[in-house]
């Protein structure tokens, strides 16, 4: 007994000596990394028996639809990037000196909130791209009323027929936010044009048919509602000579344990599976990242510019999902957010006097929108957030499944030393260390049926707060 049990006339054994003899109760490791991961449990897989998911579509042409990229050259000036013209279709075929001739003509101008970049009743047709900045393209409806016809931002252009042909556009395209606008006016693609005999060629078909930026499939001829002995049109469908293929992409690492671990301080809790799952766990979320942000098979990646929306206000309004449901309008499943994306669009439902519907889903509630829940995903970042600013991020909505031409999830049917779905894990031997180690492998990927089956609500804001009365 100590000298301060003494003093202080202790009667019986203290909590902390007897703690020396009792066995405590242990959790198993935990990890603050480990998210839901909604979008692998959302998403229908694909079990592939070779490496290769090849996705075979109808034969389809584009005519201009895509974003001109811009940079920023060293005196700090915005710049078009010469090779991206090709984004218009009547400039697909030039050759570069040419088209570098075209990007070299842009002129910039900054242009305030509020302010017209393009009125309806401009005098000469020109090509404006906004290097940086949100627009409204506005336009006078039916019935005399102002309309927004559309949201443009970083990378869009506008207007490319009224360019081809030297004419005034038929909308209003106004500032904002604070734009910087490049444009090229019609003069010198006619000069270009007379001295480059396949730019006159193809100014003049575009000209002439007043196709606007489409995706078309090649049509399936056919007729209906005639009578008599009508000859019937003849066709065929069409196939892609070069379809797309997906190979299963991989994350790995090897995790080490030293053999004094896992020999005598493997009670109660076995160190080599809580090593195991934990790290199973990290790979699993680097998996859901690349599925959502990797260059060339991410779904953020490989959305297509006529699916890509922008917001009206910068925060995430019912009227902005809406939009995005008129691109994705065939069987939605699912929209999928940041979570304070999902909490900024909770507060506009609010400001409204909308608020969204509850829908329980793995056990959780979601909010939903049309009846399509959001599910959130941290893995879909906030760009520039910081401490002096919010940050934006992205909203995807998707159509899933092979049946309905929508996303899936790939993944091996199975690989030696399987132990969960495209995971594996090999032991690979004890080092003159004493050190074992496991070479853990995920094998993965994601792809994207038909054009249609993915939309993205782009420039997301975060930060937009109100005191409600």
């Amino acid at each position: 007994m100590t000298t301060e049990s003494v003093q202080h006339g202790q009667q019986s054994l203290s909590t902390s000596a007897a703690r020396n003899l009792a066995t405590t109760t242990k959790t198993v490791p935990q990890m603050m990394g480990i998210t839901p991961r909604y979008l692998l449990r959302a998403l229908p897989w694909v079990e592939l028996e070779a490496a290769v998911y090849r996705v075979n579509r109808r034969r389809h042409f584009l005519l201009g639809d895509g974003l001109i990229a811009t940079y920023t050259d060293g005196d700090g000036e915005a710049r078009v990037i010469a090779e991206d013209l090709r984004e218009i279709v009547f400039l697909r075929d030039l050759d570069s000196p040419v088209l570098s001739a075209l990007a070299g003509g842009f002129v910039q101008r900054e242009v305030a909130p509020g302010e017209v970049i393009a009125g309806a009743d401009a005098p000469a047709g020109q090509l404006h791209v906004i290097a940086f900045g949100r627009a409204e393209k506005r336009a006078t409806g039916q019935y005399g009323e102002d309309a927004l016809i559309g949201v443009l931002g970083d990378g869009d252009f506008f207007d490319a027929r009224a360019w081809a042909r030297g004419e005034t556009q038929s909308y209003q395209v106004k500032a904002v936010t604070p734009c910087t606008v490049l444009s090229l006016d019609h003069r010198m693609l006619s000069e270009l044009a007379d001295q480059e005999p396949v730019l006159r060629a193809q100014l003049d078909a575009y000209a002439a048919n007043g196709q606007g930026p489409t995706e078309r499939e090649l049509p399936i001829e056919m007729t209906s509602g005639h009578s008599g002995e009508l000859d019937l049109p003849q066709t065929f469908v069409d196939y892609e000579e070069s379809p797309r293929e997906y190979e299963l992409s991989i994350a790995q690492t090897v995790l080490k344990v030293h053999t004094r671990v896992s020999d005598i301080y493997n009670s109660s809790i076995d160190q080599v599976q809580a090593q195991l799952r934990l790290t199973s766990e990290a790979l699993r979320e680097r998996q859901e990242w690349e599925m959502l942000n990797n260059p060339g098979y991410g779904l953020l990646h490989n959305v297509v510019p006529s699916q890509r929306v922008h917001t009206r206000k910068g925060a995430p309004t019912p009227d902005d999902l809406d939009e995005l449901l008129t691109r994705v309008w065939k069987q939605p499943a699912f929209f999928l957010a940041h979570p304070r994306a999902i909490a900024a669009f909770g507060r506009e439902c609010t400001r409204r006097g909308v608020p969204p519907q509850i829908v329980e889903l793995f056990g959780s509630p979601f909010l939903t929108w049309r009846g399509v829940p959001l599910l959130p995903c941290d893995k879909l970042d906030l760009r520039g957030s910081g401490n002096s600013v919010p940050g934006t991020t992205n909203i995807l909505l998707m159509r899933v499944g092979e049946a309905e031409q929508g996303v899936v999830g790939l993944r091996p049917a199975k690989v030696p030393d399987e132990v969960e779905p495209g995971l594996s894990v090999r032991a690979m031997g004890v080092d003159r260390q004493a050190i074992t180690s496991y070479l853990m492998t995920s094998y993965f990927s994601a792809a994207a049926l038909v054009d249609d089956a993915i939309a993205v609500l782009q420039n997301v804001e975060v930060a937009n707060y109100y005191d409600y009365s």
